[in-house]
């Protein structure tokens, strides 16, 4: 449990950098700040993703505004939002006593002289499905709470304004129904229809974004209520009668996460496995696997992305011992294989074949999962897959990925960029890294490795992929170190940096990356017996390695701006969590002492932004302040993977 007080929830500067997040198990979700500040576009208590497509959400119910009517006549509104013109009206936050994050799911209490009033939400697993109750905890004698429903219907990612039609609403028996897409269900429901224009989203104004957009009122839900009863409301996809009761909603999420995290060895570790379980989502349906489940990259804006999920595997389902679940998304990926290549879902819906490190992470989590589970069965169902992505990239594939004549993998074409450092800035990659990029190379020879451990292991010749697997090793040894290495006084071998790409059209590149990690860190990477070289620890910040080193040409300390601003800083210097994995690997290959310390700097994170979670990125420079998505699905699982190898 973690606990906010007035200090926090009542400062919308501080209090609003925290956000909570109540997933679906869809890709839909409630999102909003500590004090209840909408700050972003995609925040909302209903936001909802088409079946199979996670990527595709709607805002559907923004806010339910609690309004406290006194026995006096008075009234007190609770619900806090900012306008365009820059007033904050209401200011409900400033009565908030206290916010908690219990068992995953959110709690707030406002205190009005001797009365309480608490809300806690939740969200029906596999569902777009929300229950909310507010209960009075506290009153010298019976209120009345009316609750307003904020309402819209439109992609997650724009803004609809009272330019266009208001959003139809249609009375029904306890409740309505919104755009005939979404229902709401709660006690005396009495229609209003008003527009609340200009409400602002002060995030998106900071990232060079619309900010603005209007709300429709469509009415409210009262209740007179004594001391310890509560007022339920629901709100969920589509038009049918499936109301399921809020408290009970609460109390099955409730129950839900305290099984999850039964056998947690800490409070941290609580809260990276219900932060690992909200990136796990039901999948599109394929013909060989059914409906398999899917990983969703980070909230509240990203969707599927392979090359996302195969470096989240260990992570998000060995470390967590969801082995069924991966063996399902291993199977149902493996058959989106095409000219050796793994299909990668964008988020505008289409499916693309456009990176050159996807598939070869998954041919490491299918090592792994074979490895720690002992499924030999699913080893010999993929191997004939697996071998096919070796054999296409020997004869060369999309984009000019191809194994080069020296073994080792190299990739390229105008315009695009293939590795995971792959921001634009509109049509011109930032880092294309055409060439050899060392990180591939490591995940080749990991993963030819793996080939070969798994095809013996189902009593299949392994020779031709050990030879593969030996020349492009010897390759690698051979180009990519920087400078030979040097003896100490000791005699022992002072490690060297690794070339961040070799065989570039500018050449070498030297510069001073944590990509070069993969090489130790990886379990049949290239360097993984030799010691690491101290240069790497410049790249070294508490939330993870940065992206480049201070004092590279084009290093950029800070990750803010507008889109294009944003994406030049990308990776040039930001730090990226994720790689925090990589970093203690690397250190545990070499040493048999508890690398646990390297992470004190991210858990610390856990409960500053994304709470109970762990952020996309964070500036190079100090304080290193949060960025990108608050929840983010490799950030999380690479954090929980180490951990509990550490630990």
């Amino acid at each position: 449990m973690v606990v906010y007080g007035t200090q926090v929830c009542g400062d919308l500067t501080l209090g609003g950098t925290r956000e909570w997040l109540v997933p679906d198990g869809t890709g839909g979700y409630a999102m909003g700040t500590v004090p209840g500040l909408r700050t972003r576009r995609y925040h909302g208590l209903l936001v909802l993703a088409e079946p199979g497509r996670p990527a595709r959400r709607h805002l559907a119910l923004a806010a339910l505004d609690p309004v406290l009517t006194l026995p006096s006549g008075a009234e007190t509104e609770l619900a806090v939002h900012e306008w365009a013109g820059g007033a904050v009206s209401p200011a409900g936050h400033t009565l908030l006593e206290r916010f908690e994050l219990v068992d995953g799911l959110p709690r707030w209490r406002w205190r009005i002289g001797p009365i309480v009033i608490e809300r806690e939400l939740a969200m029906v697993h596999g569902r777009g499905h929300l229950g909310i109750v507010h209960r009075v905890i506290s009153a010298p004698g019976p209120v009345d709470l009316h609750l307003k429903a904020l309402v819209t219907w439109r992609d997650a990612h724009g803004e609809r304004t009272a330019a266009g039609p208001a959003p139809h609403v249609e009375a029904h028996e306890a409740g309505a129904v919104i755009e005939g897409a979404f229902r709401l269900a709660g006690p005396d429901f009495q229609k209003i229809g008003q527009w609340y224009r200009g409400a602002w989203a002060r995030l998106e104004s900071d990232r060079g974004l619309t900010a603005q957009e209007d709300l429709w009122c469509a009415g409210r839900f009262t209740a007179r209520l004594e001391p310890g009863e509560a007022i339920e409301v629901e709100a969920w996809a589509g038009t049918d009668d499936a109301q399921r009761g809020a408290q009970r909603i609460i109390d099955r999420a409730r129950l839900r996460n305290r099984a999850l995290t039964h056998d947690a060895a800490d409070k941290t570790d609580a809260a990276l496995v219900l932060a690992a379980d909200a990136f796990v989502v039901a999948g599109a349906s394929s013909p060989s696997s059914g409906v398999a489940p899917d990983v969703v990259a980070g909230y509240p804006w990203f969707g599927t992305w392979s090359r996302d999920t195969m470096t989240s595997y260990e992570g998000l389902f060995l470390a967590t011992g969801w082995y069924d679940e991966g063996r399902e998304l291993l199977r149902a990926y493996a058959a989106t294989l095409d000219d050796g290549m793994l299909a990668n879902t964008a988020d505008t819906g289409q499916t693309e074949h456009n990176t050159v490190d996807a598939t070869l992470w998954f041919l490491h989590a299918v090592e792994r999962h074979v490895s720690g589970t002992g499924d030999d069965d699913l080893a010999a169902e993929l191997l004939p897959a697996l071998d096919g992505v070796v054999a296409a990239h020997l004869r060369g594939t999309r984009y000019g990925i191809r194994a080069d004549g020296d073994g080792l993998i190299t990739q390229g074409a105008p315009g695009v960029a293939l590795t995971w450092m792959d921001a634009r800035v509109g049509e011109i990659p930032i880092t294309p890294r055409a060439g050899k990029p060392v990180e591939v190379n490591a995940l080749w020879i990991n993963g030819l490795a793996g080939l070969a451990a798994l095809n013996a292991r189902v009593g299949r010749d392994a020779g031709p992929i050990a030879a593969l697997l030996e020349k492009a090793r010897a390759s690698f040894e051979r180009r990519f170190p920087i400078a030979p290495p040097l003896h100490s006084a000791t005699g022992v071998q002072d490690a060297r940096p690794l070339f961040d790409v070799v065989d570039g059209p500018d050449g070498d590149d030297p510069a001073l990356r944590p990509n070069q990690l993969l090489a130790w860190s990886l379990p049949y990477g290239p360097m993984r017996d030799r010691p690491v070289p101290v240069e790497l620890s410049a790249l070294f910040t508490p939330l993870g390695p940065r992206s480049l080193a201070v004092g590279e040409a084009g290093y950029a300390g800070v990750h803010a701006g507008g889109p294009a601003q944003r994406d030049a800083a990308y990776h040039q210097g930001t730090v990226w969590p994720w790689m925090i994995g990589p970093y203690v690997d690397a250190h545990l290959a070499r040493s048999a002492k508890n690398h646990g310390a390297l992470l004190d700097g991210i858990e610390a994170h856990l409960w500053e932004w994304g709470v109970g979670s762990v952020s996309e990125t964070a500036d190079g420079d100090a304080p290193h302040r949060a960025t990108g998505c608050p929840f983010q699905a490799w950030s999380v699982a690479e954090v929980l993977r180490v951990r509990r190898n550490v630990g």
